[in-house]
């Protein structure tokens, strides 16, 4: 999963894009590494995969991991290539989902770049160069479907969705609000457009607001109030804080988090948030060799599953031998499992379950 953390200066875009990428690297279990400057690999947290690690004591441990980029260099025109506009677009594009961060804080020693705090202005901003961009790649597709109509009028249908989805682009809304069938989101899905990416909106607050309640942070309601308009997360967080949990060991993290009334990091809470977001879930695979956690989508067959692993798993899918990770835990080990019953042979139209633990079997 690659995830673009985008945001206007002086938000505290790259400074939560630090604090997140340093945490992997301090958490004791959990690898961190650097590909370039602005590009950071975290390993998703998962309980689950550590109390596997206890009962196998593998030879290797490999969590699911997530790549966050720091993208830079927008400005307004971006869509039109001013300042680094096509490149930063070109990152966009190569994302799964995007963390905007917007600034819900005051603070007088950091100016604002538009000279006042207003969350949902800096979002229209962004919003907009992504939109001006939309628009063209919208046109291109409505073009190619009216030339279609002419062999077959079946073609009218997209070019009639198109043209409303093009509306909304052109009244400043963005492709992922506009209300769609399941067919038309099907044919959205084929168009590489921006704002048909799925967001979460991090409103980045400060340590005080999270110790009076964010509840009580009126730019962060206002955040989610455009946020429920166009099928978005928000992640309230504030960067400050984060970057003191990375200094931390895990007993003091838990204690200052505690005492915050969090039970979670930023960093775990938009994890946590993505996959809801992105509809996924985490399959394991434990044995001496390795534990490991394996993401796919919500409602994806075992052989699909399988395929994650190796094509050749999912092309010589035979079964899967599944039990939940709550019941092997409880027993102990796979044998007494196995001996109660509890692990099952699954054929090909079984649907992953998060948390299933699986051995698949397969021949080719």
């Amino acid at each position: 999963m690659k995830l673009g953390i985008v945001g206007l200066p002086n938000v505290g875009k790259s400074t939560l894009f630090n604090a997140i990428t340093n945490a992997g690297a301090q958490s004791a279990n959990y690898p961190f590494c650097t590909i370039e400057p602005n590009v950071g690999v975290v390993a998703v947290p998962d309980k689950r995969l550590d109390k596997l690690a206890d009962m196998y004591d593998p030879d290797k441990y490999t969590p699911a991991t997530i790549e966050f980029v720091d993208i830079a260099g927008l400005v307004k025109g971006a869509s039109k290539g001013e300042g680094l506009g096509n490149k930063f677009l070109s990152n966009i594009r190569e994302c799964d989902a995007i963390v905007h961060v917007v600034r819900c804080f005051d603070n007088d020693d950091i100016i604002h770049v538009e000279g006042s705090v207003d969350p949902i202005r800096d979002i229209d901003t962004i919003n907009l160069e992504l939109i001006l961009s939309d628009v063209e790649i919208i046109q291109r597709r409505i073009d190619k479907a009216q030339k279609m109509t002419k062999a077959d009028k079946k073609y009218q249908a997209e070019v009639d969705f198109f043209k409303r989805v093009e509306d909304a682009l052109n009244n400043g809304k963005t492709a992922r609000s506009v209300e769609c069938d399941d067919d038309e989101k099907k044919l959205l899905s084929e168009v590489a457009l921006l704002t048909n990416k799925p967001v979460i909106y991090a409103a980045n607050m400060s340590e005080s607001d999270f110790e009076a309640g964010i509840e009580n942070n009126a730019r962060l309601q206002k955040v989610r109030e455009l946020a429920a308009t166009e099928n978005a997360g928000v992640l309230p967080i504030c960067a400050e804080l984060e970057e003191q949990i990375i200094e931390m060991d895990a007993e003091e993290k838990e204690l200052f988090l505690s005492d915050m009334g969090l039970e979670q990091s930023g960093l775990d809470r938009l994890i946590n948030e993505c996959y809801t977001l992105l509809g996924l879930i985490s399959y394991l695979t434990a044995g001496k060799p390795e534990v490991r956690a394996w993401t796919i989508k919500n409602g994806t067959k075992a052989p699909g599953a399988a395929g994650k692993i190796h094509s050749d798993f999912e092309r010589g899918f035979i079964r899967a031998e599944v039990i939940a990770f709550d019941d092997l835990i409880e027993c102990g080990s796979m044998a007494a499992a196995k001996e109660k019953g509890l692990v099952r042979s699954e054929g090909k139209e079984y649907v992953m379950k998060d948390g299933d633990v699986v051995l698949f079997r397969f021949n080719v």
